[in-house]
């Protein structure tokens, strides 16, 4: 079953909101909760009071456990944008767009929740190759150096 919430006319640009809301779309409630609480941004806090709104929605009119919700949909749309007028120079004046945006959380407990499994070790088949590309092919020295004659005339002298 789905539940949803909506925070419509909320004073925030949508382009900002929307960064928050694709970081918590597919989690567990519990996990999206936690995200939010600990993003610094302003979208934050209203995304956040917006997934706490669909929970309660999910738990007193569709009877629903917390612990099997996911966030399936999290969506931004435009709201209304007010247009404000700054005084310029020479007399004339400039448009401030102030926008707002409408914040939609739609819960479900249809998609089963993952467990990640615990990575242990290498996978099989992921040896890595050396690589030589870029690396010139070491000279084989000759097996008597060329100064060695020179330094052992200089040691007999």
């Amino acid at each position: 079953m789905q539940v949803s919430s909506t925070y419509r006319y909320a004073k925030i640009s949508a382009f900002k909101a929307r960064e928050v809301t694709r970081a918590i779309q597919g989690l567990p409630v519990s996990a999206a909760l936690d995200l939010v609480a600990f993003s610094p941004k302003k979208a934050a806090a209203l995304v956040s009071k917006t997934l706490k709104s669909a929970v309660a929605n999910a738990e007193n009119n569709a009877n629903l456990k917390v612990d099997g919700l996911v966030v399936k949909e999290a969506v931004v749309g435009e709201g209304p944008t007010m247009r404000r007028m700054m005084t310029r120079a020479r007399g004339s004046g400039s448009t401030i767009r102030k926008r707002s945006s409408h914040i939609r959380i739609v819960l479900t407990d249809e998609i089963e929740i993952k467990k990640r499994e615990k990575a242990s070790g290498k996978k099989k088949g992921a040896t890595r190759k050396k690589s030589t590309r870029g690396k010139k092919a070491a000279k084989k020295s000759p097996e008597e150096p060329v100064n060695a004659e020179a330094g052992e005339e200089k040691a007999e002298s």
